[in-house]
């Protein structure tokens, strides 16, 4: 926890630390009390239980419990990739608990990037495809970080050779076994269903450039995800790739200030 006054809880994304936050941190701090959430494995740390199904259950139900044995009035919560979904879960199953959510390039079912346009995926039918695909990450543990596997695993996530070196130590850094599980359960758990649910006014921040996805295609694609939230606002930010807030400091910090002030 760093700094005093209103508190605000950063969620990093899958096999990223805290240090995702880096940029926003120390400024937020002097205003807010920030929470900044490390997930057990994601740093090199400990994986404690998140060698085991369950994690991002675990997750959510550590933050409500933070949040109620901090007694913190209305916590704004902003999650990014994987800890944006971890944030829709937290306001849908814990509703009292989130004062404001900020999702930042998540989906409330990332398996749909999966599925061919105009097709339909379910849990069950992509179940099979998450087991292997963790099967396949978790098998690599035991053997010496693949700088060049790092370097292909985040060359699309962000424009910037500075922060795609950063996003490439903390790929490296994580325990595969961790971000098996956690990329399993990210493609395994729908709450497009729970959405309605989520009673807290939530800000969708998303990703489009000139290339991959283009503005209006974004745009469209995320209105339509989060079609069942009752309370949303949606600021799509240019010539960024998923680490918005990397590639795009000045613009991420602005909509997070707007997001705070409201």
């Amino acid at each position: 926890v760093i700094g005093t006054g209103k508190p605000v809880i950063l969620i990093p994304g899958l096999a990223s630390p805290r240090a995702a936050w880096d940029g926003v941190a120390p400024e937020l701090a002097k205003g807010h009390s920030v929470y900044l959430v490390q997930v057990n494995g994601f740093a090199g740390d400990d994986p404690r239980a998140n060698l085991k199904p369950g994690l991002l259950n675990g997750v959510v139900a550590d933050l409500a419990t933070l949040i109620a044995s901090r007694k913190l009035q209305a916590p704004a919560v902003v999650g990014h990739s994987m800890g944006g979904l971890v944030g829709l879960m937290l306001a849908a199953r814990h509703p009292d608990s989130v004062g404001r959510l900020m999702v930042v390039d998540a989906l409330p079912y990332f398996a749909v990037l999966m599925a061919p346009p105009g097709t339909a995926v379910t849990v069950e039918s992509v179940t099979p495809r998450a087991a292997q695909m963790r099967d396949m990450v978790a098998a690599s543990y035991g053997k010496a970080p693949s700088r060049e596997a790092a370097e292909a695993q985040v060359a699309t996530l962000t424009r910037k050779p500075e922060a795609r070196a950063r996003a490439t130590e903390w790929a490296m850094a994580a325990d595969p076994r961790v971000v098996a599980q956690a990329l399993y359960e990210d493609l395994t758990t729908d709450m497009r269903g729970e959405l309605k649910a989520i009673r807290t006014p939530v800000t969708l921040v998303y990703a489009w450039n000139e290339r991959y996805p283009r503005k209006d295609p974004a745009d469209a694609f995320f209105r339509a995800q989060f079609t069942g939230l009752a309370n949303a606002e949606f600021v799509g930010i240019g010539d960024s790739a998923h680490f918005v807030m990397l590639d795009q400091p000045e613009a991420f910090r602005s909509a997070l200030t707007a997001f705070l002030a409201k």
